[in-house]
């Protein structure tokens, strides 16, 4: 009796083990299946599915709202008021439409997927959303140069602004950053869609960052990792020494500036610009240059978070508030409608 239960319970052991393994094999099968079948991403997201996702979630729901508002109100006040038709205010409207795209690209998907429980996104969405994003990235990245360039020219060389620093400059300026943005954007975006993905297209990161998306596929990716590093280089590192190198050159000029007021205004101008430049170029260049072994999903995808949601935010608050030319435009726009409602 003992010696058949014995055997029985062998038996049920030997048929359990081939029962699992015969459903790993056929899950694994359907995974092949399905990764064979379909082309969409999974975006794992930035939060975890529970109350305190749902109140960081809020937290950036409030900030994108906030952002949205700032950034729509800078373009507009730069366009209606006639006393910030100047270049370095053209430049800042062309900002503050950037981080508005930036802000569209990946924050609503985002809140889309968490609110939805649905994490999926499209082949075609997930290559949409990765051009625009670095798009906005690297033209954002030279924009910030321009803005650098008109502050060294119009402190260093105040003779000669209306030459170098034209309307016809600065739209060459603007239009160059786009341009070149946008090609630099099409290569890595036709690069990451044309990577076979043999394992699961689940992507660790809350928008389709290319970076995030190289360790999904079945294939070396080290030619990606090298264009990657000397595009990093060209968009964001060079322009960052470059920017730098003229704010030195400028600091040492406003040092020895005889009029004291006209010291604290191009030091308070100057310091607004290296705020927004810190904010922006900063966690991208540290993201983007660590080699890969070094990098880890938590922290790319916080870091991530600070250029592509707070950094919009703090553009036009801190672009406004700490310039007197703005202020003044402000409280004009608002005196007119308080006098259009009386």
């Amino acid at each position: 009796m003992d010696l058949h239960i014995t055997k029985s319970t062998k038996l049920a052991k030997v048929l359990a083990t081939v029962d699992l393994d015969i459903g790993d094999q056929l899950q694994e099968k359907e995974q092949c299946k399905w990764n064979q079948t379909s082309d969409d991403f999974i975006l794992l997201g930035l939060f975890p599915p529970n109350r305190t996702g749902l109140l960081l979630l809020f937290l950036i729901v409030l900030i994108f709202f906030l952002a949205s508002v700032g950034n729509s109100a800078m373009i507009y006040l730069i366009r209606l008021d006639a006393w910030l038709h100047t270049p370095m205010c053209f430049l800042l409207s062309q900002l503050s439409l950037m981080d508005l795209m930036y802000l569209s690209t990946t924050a609503p998907k985002m809140v889309f997927n968490f609110l939805s429980g649905q994490k999926g996104i499209s082949f075609v969405g997930c290559g949409v959303q990765s051009s625009s994003f670095l798009t906005m990235a690297c033209s954002e990245g030279l924009l910030l140069a321009s803005m650098a360039y008109d502050r060294y020219v119009a402190i260093c060389h105040p003779l000669h602004y209306c030459i170098r620093v034209s309307k016809r400059m600065c739209v060459k300026m603007i239009v160059g950053s786009w341009i070149l943005g946008s090609i630099n954007s099409l290569a890595h975006t036709i690069y990451a869609l044309h990577i076979p993905y043999c394992s699961s297209r689940a992507i660790n990161h809350f928008f389709c960052d290319v970076p995030a998306m190289l360790p999904l596929a079945c294939m070396g990716t080290w030619v990606y990792e090298y264009m990657d590093f000397v595009s990093t280089s060209l968009f964001l590192l060079f322009p960052f020494l470059g920017i730098t190198a003229s704010y030195g050159r400028v600091l040492f000029a406003v040092y020895h500036m005889r009029s004291r007021d006209g010291r604290k205004k191009a030091f308070t101008t100057c310091s607004t610009h290296l705020t927004v430049v810190t904010f922006y170029y900063e966690p991208f260049v540290y993201t983007y240059l660590r080699p890969r072994n070094l990098r880890s999903p938590a922290e790319d995808k916080i870091l991530a978070v600070f250029y592509t949601i707070l950094t919009p935010m703090l553009n036009p608050i801190i672009c406004s508030l700490r310039n007197k030319e703005v202020l003044g435009a402000m409280a004009r726009v608002f005196g007119i409608f308080s006098s259009m409602k009386q």
